[in-house]
């Protein structure tokens, strides 16, 4: 293609670019310019296009110009996302479960309290397991947490899957129950409400009746470490529903739709953190909760540290003078 007709056809570009600079490097705030992005590397490829084709200096030197501006602002704008990001996880978010301690409180109930009801009963009245789990489940759990098995949290099939892929089980997983858990708030709350309880109820069976045949070791040893980040995470995600739920309940002066969608913007950032832990979680369950070389003692110091954690970080982080909650 000739040089000429190469600039004819994408000088308009250019110049649009070079305006979408100007904006950029006047006002990093800049609205507007979402697709700065992809117009850069669009960019790159026309310089790469006018250096093979051998093209006039003049042209090449004023898209490598523009080029080394694009970068300056594409290396802000990414600076700016992970300062974003940074400011989210170590502030935003536990402060955001502060502000929502109403939700939080009531999901926490909903399924800590079932969990813990159930595992007394259930370890009390030891046949009421297979009224709430089925026969099989109860014998595969069994196998998982059996001391004998030289494995832990994982049945035969998976005993000797790499941790990697292990760790993109647990995540699909959790994600899955989660998610489950938040979108079924659009019930009016009573889908979150549901989830909470039943997944409560279901952990809180294994819990009882695993320790009432005494496997209690291997499984508290394996569940306490991740259980910090995994549980909490199914309680938040609750509460992010229980909120959606609440919005189309008790809307107050303005429109359903307007609540909800007030509601969900708060919804989905809790959300993010949600995801957050339970990245965490199933990293520790894939890399440390299913090793067998570390004593129980060391488990449950670890296990109890990252709940001291865990807690501290949704208590305290985030909590400045100039902020209050």
């Amino acid at each position: 293609m000739k040089q000429s007709l190469f600039e004819h056809r994408h000088m308009a570009e250019w110049e649009q670019f070079s305006l979408m600079l100007d904006r950029l490097e006047r006002d990093k705030h800049a609205v507007g310019v979402d697709s700065f992005p992809s117009d850069y590397r669009r960019l790159c490829q026309h310089l790469a296009l006018a250096r093979e084709r051998g093209y006039s200096s003049f042209l090449i030197d004023s898209l490598q110009q523009q080029a080394l501006r694009g970068h300056q602002q594409l290396y802000r704008h990414r600076s700016r996302l992970s300062a974003h990001v940074l400011a989210f996880i170590l502030a935003d978010f536990p402060r955001l479960v502060r502000q929502q301690w109403r939700f939080v409180l009531a999901a926490s109930l909903m399924f800590f309290g079932s969990l813990i009801g159930i595992a007394l009963l259930v370890y009390l009245f030891p046949d009421l397991i297979y009224n709430l789990i089925p026969a099989e489940q109860v014998s595969e759990m069994q196998s998982m947490y059996d001391p004998d098995a030289g494995h832990l949290g994982r049945s035969a099939e998976r005993a000797a899957s790499e941790d990697w892929v292990m760790f993109g089980y647990y995540v699909m997983h959790n994600i899955g129950i989660a998610f489950q858990t938040f979108a079924s708030g659009l019930l009016f709350g009573l889908g979150s409400a549901f989830f909470l309880v039943f997944n409560g109820l279901m952990i809180g069976a294994v819990a009882g009746h695993l320790t009432q045949i005494g496997f209690g070791q291997t499984f508290w040893s394996f569940v306490i470490g991740h259980g910090a980040f995994e549980l909490t995470a199914i309680a938040l995600s609750g509460a992010a529903g229980l909120q959606l739920g609440w919005a189309l309940i008790a809307p107050g002066r303005l429109p359903r739709a307007e609540a909800l969608r007030l509601a969900a913007r708060k919804s989905v950032l809790l959300i993010c953190g949600v995801m957050l832990f339970l990245l965490i979680a199933a990293f520790i369950e894939a890399y440390w909760s299913s090793m067998t070389a570390p004593s129980p003692l060391i488990k449950y110091l670890v296990g109890a540290a990252l709940w001291v954690l865990v807690t501290v970080y949704l208590l305290f982080a985030g909590r400045t003078r100039h902020a209050p909650e």
